[in-house]
């Protein structure tokens, strides 16, 4: 083939190349899922729907939030997937989600979606409160495993916990609003707020990613870090020295939860989205990373994760941790955002 035959293929190729990419649908997602697990959820839908293209704007579940509640006049995302249901909750109120029920909604269990008959948003997968505590440099440093979440307000914890920042974390948020579940709210003067005072004592650092804590006391910075049950087992799994504590009281949770942002001008590529993501093929993927699924009996049990993982979870109102959001991310943040990390 000579020289100008060859130029004129490639450029036939790239030109085609070019056409079939101007052909598909783009879908701005927005999403606070962890960067780790986008590729294998687009390879999976893009096997069934090839003719749309995902583009992710991804973050932690806090800052998500924040931009879409400031874009909320000018939308820019078409769906929304594997953010926080307390924060789809709150966006449902202020009228920013479209109602659709996918095809695969009846398999979802109820106290995992929107109540409502056409649902504003509906649950993925649950992840949930676990505690990474190094082994190795507790018995340097001669410091017990807790049990309880009250064990962490002890002295000898003093400057060794790790958390993440409610205001920017999704996995923070469900922390504070589970101890203000279990031990009393009462604006700003329960026993919620008397705990995370005795809690900040003994805080290193609040960070602005859940899955940091976790990452943090798996190379040794801190011995305890307040994370989540995904990447507490997949830290363990690599073969870092901790051990997952899931403390008695009771484990914050909440779900990673899919809608559809009103006025997307993309709604049939948004619709098959929320077809595939709430199929069983989808919710198998999910439960690769997470003990519980919002289908039942689909996740295979994690190794280091308890069998009675779900009976752990506090009862979790979303209207509350909705509605309260506000007043309660003012609060936390007036009396202990001195010790955050700078962004």
């Amino acid at each position: 083939m000579s020289t100008v035959s060859k130029a004129l293929v490639v450029t036939g190729l790239l030109a085609f190349a070019s056409f079939a990419s101007a052909q598909k649908t783009q879908l701005l997602v927005y999403t606070a899922l962890e960067t780790d697990q986008l590729k294998a959820y687009q390879e999976a839908f893009n096997k069934v729907n090839p003719d749309i293209e995902l583009k992710w704007v991804r973050d932690s579940t806090g800052v998500i939030t924040a931009k879409l509640l400031a874009e909320k006049a000018n939308p820019q995302a078409d769906a929304i997937m594997g953010v926080a249901a307390t924060s789809l909750a709150l966006m449902d109120k202020q009228g920013m989600l479209e109602p659709y029920a996918p095809l695969n909604l009846d398999a979802i269990m109820s106290q995992y979606r929107d109540k409502k008959k056409v649902p504003s948003w509906w649950g993925m997968d649950v992840w949930g409160a676990t505690i990474c505590f190094n082994t190795v440099e507790a018995q340097k440093r001669n410091i017990p495993k807790p049990e309880t979440w009250q064990d962490l307000t002890k002295p000898v914890y003093k400057g060794q916990v790790v958390m993440p920042n409610p205001a920017s974390s999704g996995t923070g948020y469900f922390d504070v609003v589970a101890w203000l579940t279990l031990f009393g709210d009462k604006d700003g003067k329960g026993g919620g707020w008397k705990y995370m005072d005795a809690l900040h004592d003994n805080i290193g650092q609040y960070t602005h990613s859940g899955s940091k804590p976790c990452n943090m006391a798996a190379s040794g910075e801190y011995v305890v870090g307040i994370s989540f049950e995904y990447r507490a087992n997949a830290n363990k799994a690599k073969g870092a020295p901790i051990d997952l504590v899931f403390p008695k009281e009771g484990l914050g949770w909440d779900l990673e939860a899919f809608a559809i942002h009103k006025g997307t001008k993309k709604l049939d590529a948004a619709k098959k989205l929320a077809d595939w993501a709430s199929s069983k093929d989808a919710m198998m993927l999910y439960g690769k990373n997470f003990a519980i699924t919002a289908q039942p009996g689909v996740a295979a049990p994690l190794a280091n994760v308890p069998k009675d993982y779900e009976q752990r979870l506090v009862k979790l109102d979303f209207g509350y941790a909705a509605e309260q959001r506000e007043r309660i991310l003012t609060e936390w943040t007036k009396r202990y955002d001195g010790k955050s990390e700078k962004r």
